[in-house]
């Protein structure tokens, strides 16, 4: 942080009118986003999205073409990385592997001449729990315990805002969920604003207040999780956080409560309070672990929605639960996720199967049909190749 202050509390992030474009593609296209002090915020989305851009935009490892970016109101857009109050945390952790694990710690404070380097150190490892391995260099650590050292080095400065960039992904399953779980709790702990961009939805999920599932440059949608994953507003949301059956139709009826989808010839319930659209064509949607297997037709009731009959086409057994995949003539593919309650799956390949679900359970989307690509190449190759011929002469004429 500039001026070897400490945060003594995270800062709030704004970006307004955030654009950034390199030569043949658009990366971002008018973000606007805000979020709050001390909040653990989730940027999630694609390789290819614009996320890691923003996270760099933020960082200032990249200036924005259009925008600006301001961290406790302060605007920082033309700030160099160095003086601003952020600091990052990379997947490859980046540790000096001649240094030990306190040096490393203790080596930004040196750098910017913090009083008690070494106290505040030892300080920060102990809020990762490492400090019994102070003495020990990175190559001596675990993939876990490396991943640690580079928190508590990227903590020890007091940022009042700290950037995630993928930090988990080299580890293994089990230690990635227990570092999620250490992660929050750190967060929590130190007060500090985290904004964690990462294609893992579970991740995402696990860790943030707030999330925000980003695509072509855009933020499809932001809330909290919970609501994210129950009310997904477009396609790509409700399936790129988790699974979903979409199914398509045209509005036939409504009430008061709730509108009726005809999907091949089936009546479809949905709420009205859980559906984007209310008339016209819609994508209505339910959750692979909402639905209910059946081996005969369920009976008919009131406020419940069920489809059928199908051929199981696929049993996937996963641990905790069993996907089937079950095709249903005129609908196509519905996936549904079983809990294992019994040994063995519930129906076999090629059996016959309905599926069933509460109303309530379903949601309707905004979506229109598959839309062209939000961004046209603005330059063709022989341009691209000549601009980066200019800038390597430039680069050779500076040196």
């Amino acid at each position: 942080m500039a001026g070897g202050a400490f945060a003594e509390a995270g800062a709030d992030l704004e970006l307004i009118g955030i654009s950034k474009r390199f030569p043949g593609f658009t990366a971002i296209e008018e973000l606007d986003l805000r979020i709050p002090a001390g909040s653990f915020f989730a940027l999630l989305g694609p390789s290819g999205c614009g996320k890691t851009t923003t996270l760099r935009l933020v960082a200032g490892l990249e200036e924005p073409t259009t925008g600006r970016i301001l961290i406790g109101g302060k605007d920082v857009t033309n700030v160099k990385s160095f003086k601003r109050p952020v600091n990052t945390v990379f997947q490859s952790y980046a540790l000096f592997p001649h240094m030990t694990v306190l040096e490393n710690v203790a080596f930004g404070l040196r750098r910017r001449n913090i009083a008690d380097p070494v106290g505040k150190a030892h300080e920060a490892l102990r809020l990762v729990e490492l400090d019994h391995l102070a003495a020990r260099r990175p190559l001596q650590l675990s993939g876990g315990q490396q991943q640690r050292v580079a928190l508590a080095r990227a903590i020890v400065n007091r940022p009042a805002l700290l950037l995630l960039d993928e930090p988990l992904g080299a580890l293994d399953l089990k230690l990635r969920r227990q570092m999620q779980l250490e992660l929050k709790s750190i967060q929590n702990e130190v007060g500090l604003t985290f904004l964690h961009v990462t294609h893992d939805q579970e991740e995402a999920m696990t860790m943030a207040d707030t999330v925000a599932v980003m695509n072509r440059g855009q933020i499809e949608q932001m809330g909290a999780p919970e609501e994210l994953y129950e009310l997904p507003k477009t396609s790509f949301v409700a399936n790129f956080l988790g699974q979903s059956n979409l199914f398509t139709g045209p509005v036939t009826s409504s009430t008061g409560s709730s509108i009726v989808v005809d999907v091949a010839g089936v009546k479809v319930e949905v709420p009205k309070d859980r559906a984007q659209r209310h008339a016209g064509e819609v994508t209505v949607g339910v959750r692979p672990e909402k639905l209910m297997l059946h081996t005969s037709a369920p009976k008919q009731s009131a406020g419940s929605n069920s489809l059928g009959p199908g051929r199981v086409t696929d049993v996937s057994f996963s641990g905790v639960s069993t996907q089937y995949q079950i095709a249903i003539p005129g609908i196509g593919l519905v996936t549904v996720f079983a809990q294992n309650m019994v040994f063995g799956p519930v129906v076999n390949l090629g059996s016959a199967a309905w599926v069933s679900w509460s109303v309530e359970h379903g949601f309707g989307l905004l979506d229109e049909p598959e839309r062209a690509p939000r961004f046209a190449a603005d330059t063709d190759t022989a341009t691209i190749a000549m601009q980066t011929r200019h800038e390597l002469l430039a680069e050779i004429e500076e040196a």
